[in-house]
């Protein structure tokens, strides 16, 4: 393994690095207001909103709803009468329940797109907010950064870092190293992706119950795109190093913690055939090996050659997955919030904690803390929603939305499904010592930052 060829490292570092340029390098541009920055793959979801326009996105949009509606149900059956599952039945198929959503997203399109319906549905605030404005702006960003993952998710990006931490896991974290790479892939991939590999390694034995519950809910962080479409959606993209460099730190202090407090610290420390936890030797020379490692994922992902494929999927899994769930329970909420005094409640005890900590419009803000349990985008829908201004007020409701990391919408959902041991409460807990621990460190790094 550790004779690696010049074709090879050209392999795993000219993709790598195109990668880290196209996702995690902002570029100086000009725009209406003034001299800005921006990230490639922004640049690229905005050239193609104007040149379809938000109008023919819409549309798109709509159809792409009501068809996900009508094949999932289609998909979900051919998969309980049929033993194998093609490439469009892996996408549609799902549970019962989120066929109901995706039936419920289709519904709102529709009643949205004909302007049929109550305000509390199809109002400025809410469905029109949702589908001719956000979803155009995700259906953009999700082609272009679904395609365009390969580059830092099969050439051997994930191998080399994991194989650099692997040493320290164990101790700072109470993981084995290989979960360096399942950590990897939730944050420059996607987190149920974490939460996938975590599951099929607790399956494999590889993983304890407590390993598995560790990795799957403390280092599946939302992915880098929609962080990018969070930081788009609140006009705060200039912002992406201050954000980055927060969500790293609190997510870190996140991590080291609660593994040691309930509910985690309570799983049991046995593999899946009932037999004890084992400790995994250090290695030496982590640098070469994990060069060595890169290099091979790197030569196998080109002589696989189904990175298009892969990204295709990617693509289709975010618009048909992701989109109709955004529409059904962002409208939803959004109404909720606006028409209703449900999350002023919610927030009363939270506005003196936020007044405490100097957050400008905190009563707002206080409003968007735990709603994000529902869907990770919600806090950034009512932020625009409530009209919150304060740069630093949207940049602590960005970061905070994805260190919770729990949202039902999609990676707590696959994770309470998955066999990984945690329950419905076990994630509700979570989402509220998360909160509780990241707030104030995501308060003073604003503070610090901005």
């Amino acid at each position: 393994m550790n004779n690696v060829t010049v074709k090879n490292a050209l392999m795993f570092i000219i993709p790598s690095i195109l990668g880290i340029f196209l996702f995690m390098t902002p570029i100086p541009i000009d725009t209406e207001d003034g001299r800005s920055v921006q990230l490639p793959v922004m640049f690229a979801s905005d050239y193609l909103m104007e040149l379809l326009s938000v109008e023919v996105i819409t549309v798109i949009v709509t159809i792409l709803l009501i068809v996900t509606a009508i094949v999932s149900i289609i998909a979900t059956r051919v998969k309980k009468q049929s033993q194998t599952e093609s490439f469009w039945v892996s996408i549609f198929a799902t549970t019962p329940v989120w066929i109901v959503v995706r039936i419920v997203g289709a519904i709102l399109a529709i009643l949205v797109f004909m302007n049929v319906g109550p305000e509390f549905l199809i109002s400025e605030d809410t469905g029109q907010l949702l589908l001719t404005d956000l979803l155009p702006f995700l259906f953009s960003i999700f082609l272009f950064a679904g395609l365009l993952l390969p580059l830092l998710l099969n050439f051997g990006l994930m191998e080399f870092f994991g194989s650099l931490l692997k040493n320290v896991m164990r101790p700072l974290f109470r993981l084995p190293g290989r979960a360096s790479i399942d950590s990897m892939a939730s944050w420059v991939g996607d987190g149920t992706v974490g939460i996938m590999m975590s599951n099929n390694q607790y399956e494999a034995g590889k993983y304890t119950a407590r390993e598995a519950a560790i990795v799957a809910s403390a280092f599946s962080v939302v992915s880098i795109t929609f962080s990018i479409s969070i930081l788009g959606r609140l006009g705060i993209s200039h912002l992406f190093w201050q954000f980055f460099l927060t969500l790293f730190i609190a997510g870190f202090v996140a991590a080291v913690i609660t593994p040691r407090i309930p509910p985690l610290s309570r799983k049991a420390n046995t593999y899946i055939d009932g037999s004890e936890g084992q400790e995994e030797p250090k290695e030496k020379n982590v640098v070469k090996n994990g060069f060595a490692q890169a290099s091979l994922r790197a030569e196998e992902s080109f002589k696989q050659g189904k990175n298009l494929q892969t990204g295709f999927k990617t693509v289709f899994d975010l618009w048909f997955g992701v989109l109709p769930v955004v529409m059904a329970i962002g409208t939803i909420a959004a109404g909720v919030a606006n028409f209703t005094p449900v999350f002023e409640w919610l927030a009363v005890p939270f506005v003196p904690v936020l007044e405490w900590m100097n957050i400008p419009e905190a009563a707002a803000a206080s409003q968007t803390l735990l709603i994000g349990f529902a869907d990770m985008l919600l806090p950034a829908i009512l932020a625009e929603s409530f009209g919150i201004t304060s740069e630093l007020t949207l940049f602590i409701i960005a970061t905070l939305s994805v260190s919770q990391l729990i949202y039902m919408s999609e990676t707590g959902g696959v994770l309470v499904a998955s066999k990984i041991p945690i329950t419905f409460l076990d994630a509700v807990l979570i989402f509220l010592v998360r909160t509780i621990i990241t707030l104030p460190i995501i308060v003073l790094m604003g503070h610090l930052l901005l």
